[in-house]
């Protein structure tokens, strides 16, 4: 059989770069979990129609069709989820009657979108998503709540520092309305091209597709160059000479999110105030935020999210919610190409047990199961070698300590240390227990 060819797009980590997402994953888990975030998991496919409703997105779902199938006959109507939140609002009104509400969620899966492949784009990804829903109502607190939690859940993480870049749709559409544009929802998506396209041409644009008028363009832009940390923006705003009720509590809601998150202080987290954040989808209606990861602006937004208040309905009920999301194939896989992350071993294995001669492999054996009862992962050795060949196997496999049943004793292979010990008593260095997340900050590009 000739040897595979990789499938672009689909990435495949080696056992330690495995062992540092796993340690990512886990992290944020045990901080959603911190803050009550309960954790489910939702099918891959989800119904076509569904999935199309999410967005503009045609071309991106990988549709599921029987190999047997004929040329005539007609695929069968389920795509896999090119991200969480699609399912999760169908899984909200499917599991309604079971669910107390506000209902709070955290989800890290993979999800799958049929595009080019680039560098932090894949054909197959991992997100980690975290809400809070409520029905016909979810008091706004919750926008703070949900954004700290994921403010806590990446400072947390051994990555470059992030910055978390708020707005809110309410001051972005009180704006436009104050100022009299005649198309809100296109000037907002025309101001969400500002990362793609320079000031002068997204000005052409908000004139030739929103209907502004280059006095009306030029006010736009200065908006979307208010960006603080602080809650100043608010009086830059007001200097700006626009008045709109939506607008005044679109100011307040971002001061509150602004505020709240960063409150507490973060190891490398900062947060601020980004009056050119627009997220062109259009169920958000209030609170936005754009995650960006420190020497990776390349890969623009590493999460983001906002509040949306319709997130799903049954016609009776609506489920108004606040989520953001963290790509985690997005900021790890370059992270991990580029040296600044690596597991610190690409086994579980913190012992080794050597093996005298193949007669007392039982010994070993005994060994390995009380070590392991104890809860300290250990492997025995496959070959009853020398004890030199047998010390250079746990090397190459990254194995810390080799264990010698016939001589009672322990060896710190990289200190030479070797000591007596009982497998009933002994346990290694907390640091040593698991494979650990090694961070290279000084090779960020």
């Amino acid at each position: 059989m000739a040897k595979p060819t990789p499938l672009s797009g689909f990435p495949e980590l080696l056992p330690a770069a495995r062992a540092v997402e796993r340690e990512v994953i886990a992290s944020l888990s045990r901080t959603f979990e911190l803050h009550g975030f309960a954790n489910i998991e939702t099918r891959v496919v989800e119904p076509l129609d569904r999935l199309a409703k999410g967005g503009e997105i045609d071309k991106e779902i990988y549709v599921l069709r029987r190999l047997q199938a004929g040329d005539g006959d007609s695929d069968s109507g389920l795509g896999l989820h090119f991200d969480l939140t699609v399912p999760f609002a169908r899984y909200v009104l499917e599991h309604a009657g079971h669910l107390e509400f506000p209902f709070r969620r955290f989800q890290i899966q993979p999800a799958w979108r049929g595009e080019r492949p680039q560098e932090g784009r894949y054909r197959q990804f991992t997100q980690a998503d975290v809400d809070v829903v409520g029905r016909d109502e979810l008091p706004f607190h919750h926008d703070v709540e949900v954004m700290r939690v994921m403010v806590d859940a990446l400072d947390a993480l051994p990555i470059p520092p992030v910055s978390f870049q708020f707005n809110n749709r309410k001051l972005i559409q009180g704006f436009y309305r104050g100022l009299g544009l005649p198309d809100v929802t296109t000037a907002i998506r025309t101001i969400d091209k500002l990362d793609k396209l320079p000031a002068d041409r997204v000005a052409e644009l908000l004139v030739s597709d929103a209907g502004a008028t280059p006095e009306q363009a030029q006010r736009c832009l200065e908006l979307a160059t208010i960006r603080v940390a602080d809650t100043s923006f608010v009086e830059q705003v007001r200097t700006l000479g626009v008045e709109d009720e939506l607008l005044d509590e679109g100011l307040t809601e971002l001061a509150a999110v602004v505020e709240g998150c960063a409150a507490g202080g973060h190891r490398h987290v900062t947060v601020e105030a980004n009056l050119r954040i627009a997220r062109g989808l259009d169920y958000y209606t209030g609170t936005v935020v754009e995650i960006f990861m420190e020497g990776y602006e390349r890969l623009k937004s590493v999460g983001g999210g906002g509040r949306y208040d319709a997130l799903a309905s049954d016609g009776r009920t609506t489920y108004p919610g606040v989520g953001v999301s963290f790509g985690v194939s997005r900021s790890l896989i370059p992270l991990l190409a580029d040296g600044v992350l690596s597991g610190s071993r690409p086994v579980p294995s913190c012992v080794l047990v050597a093996v005298a001669d193949e007669e007392s492999r039982s010994t070993s054996t005994a060994v390995a199961d009380a070590l392991r009862a104890r809860g300290i992962p250990c492997e025995v050795a496959p070959n009853a070698q020398k004890f030199g060949k047998q010390i250079r196997t746990a090397e190459r496999r990254g194995i810390p300590f080799v264990w010698f049943p016939d001589q009672g004793e322990v060896k710190d292979i990289r200190s030479g240390d070797q000591v007596a010990a009982d497998p009933a008593t002994w346990s290694p260095p907390e640091q040593d227990l698991r494979p650990q997340v090694i961070s290279n900050e000084e090779t960020t590009p």
